[in-house]
Order: C-alpha cells, then structure tokens, then sequence
C-alpha cells in the first residue's frame, strides 16, 4: 500500500510541476533559450528531483526543453522544420475535419460553439490575449468534437504545442486577435451556409496565417530560432 501511494504522489508532483512550467513556457514567462536547474525548480515546489527530472523529460518529448547530459537544460528556441511540420499536418488534419463537419452540422447542438464566439469576442474587446488563446484552443476542438473526430485533435493539440509560443506573440500584435476572430466568424458562417468550398478557403487561410507571423517574429527576435 505504502509503495502505490508514494507512486500516486510521485505522478501528482511530475503533473504539478510538467503543467506549471509549461504554462510559463507557453506563454513566454520562460523565454527560448532560458537555462533552467533541476535543484532549482525542485526547491521552487518543494519536491525531489525525481518528479521535476521526469517532468522535464515530458517537456522534452514536446519539444519545449532541450535536455543535454552535462549541460544545462534551456527552453528550447523554435525550430523552423518542426513548424512547417506542425503547420502541414495540421492543415491536413483540419481541412479533413471539416469537411466532415459541414454534413454533420444541421444535426450538431452548437450553442457551446456559439457561446464560446461571444467570449472571443469579448476577449478582444478587453484585449485579453490569454483568455483569447484558451478560448481559440477550445473553438478548434468543439469542431473536432461536433465532426465526430475527437481523436483527430489529439493530434492537432500536439502541432499547436509546437507553435503555442509564436502564437502567444503573435496575440501580442495590435489587430491579431480580430483577424482570427473574423476568420473564425467565416468558418461559422461557411457551416451554417453549407458552403464547402467557402469553409476550405477560410481554414486554409486561417492555418497559413501563421507563416506571416513567423515571418515577423523571425525579423524582429532572430535570437528566438535556432
């Protein structure tokens, strides 16, 4: 009995530190390239090194720390190939995912989707780029979801993990947070026409938009990339 609950306790603490830093890291309280101390960190939750070790493996899996034997571990910089990547797949993804959903959408109860269009909304009034982002994240999956594939944003989530933090800059510029919202108000408009083709082209664009904003952040914070 003493054994499981030590191991319950031990993943509650690789959970409490994995998710805290990772919101530091996602939302550029922990900048690219920070050195970052397992006896420090440790010491920061009150915990042993064990859980902080293994949650930073997590973190590295993600591609938001780079671990190196004898080194220091730093957050990791952005990798131009693992964005392309990301931004590939999860075009692909998504296109697919909705052209599912545009014949599942009359029969789809969307009054959480609606709901969650007027918090964007007033996210953007109150220029609250946290609660914009969250509520982003949560857009795309209740599409995910009403499409019937659940599972696919799985796989989209870990993409967005890849460019989460390019986002959080991007939030930052004076009319990006309309952009997205005008995109998604189309995205919505194009479903309740029934017009696929309008729907690929909004998505389309709306995913390729982040080109223009690494684009930017590489022109302004070069020292971010590796």
């Amino acid at each position: 009995m003493t054994q499981l609950t030590n191991a319950a306790e031990r993943r509650t603490n690789v959970d409490e530190v994995f998710e805290a830093l990772h919101h530091e890291i996602v939302t550029l309280e922990l900048m690219p390239g920070t050195k970052i101390s397992e006896a420090e960190i440790a010491s920061k939750f009150s915990v042993s090194r064990q859980p902080v070790r293994d949650a930073f493996a997590r973190l590295g899996n993600l591609g938001l720390l780079l671990i190196r034997p004898q080194k220091a571990t730093v957050v990791r910089k952005f990798s131009m190939p693992e964005i392309s990547h990301a931004r590939f797949v999860r075009t692909a993804i998504e296109v697919e995912v909705l052209r599912n959903a545009i014949h599942k959408w009359p029969d789809i109860d969307t009054s959480d989707i609606r709901e969650n269009m007027k918090r964007q909304a007033a996210s953007v009034a109150a220029k609250d780029t946290v609660l914009f982002h969250e509520l982003d994240y949560e857009f795309h999956k209740s599409l995910c979801v009403g499409a019937g594939f659940e599972l696919a944003f799985e796989t989209i989530s870990e993409m967005k993990s890849k460019v989460d933090r390019l986002c959080s800059l991007s939030l930052a510029e004076p009319t990006e947070m309309e952009i997205l919202l005008a995109d998604h108000t189309r995205m919505i408009a194009a479903l309740d026409d029934g017009d696929a083709a309008a729907l690929e082209t909004v998505i389309r664009q709306h995913l390729a938009r982040l080109d223009t904003v690494v684009d930017r952040i590489q022109q302004k914070h070069s020292e971010y990339f590796e």
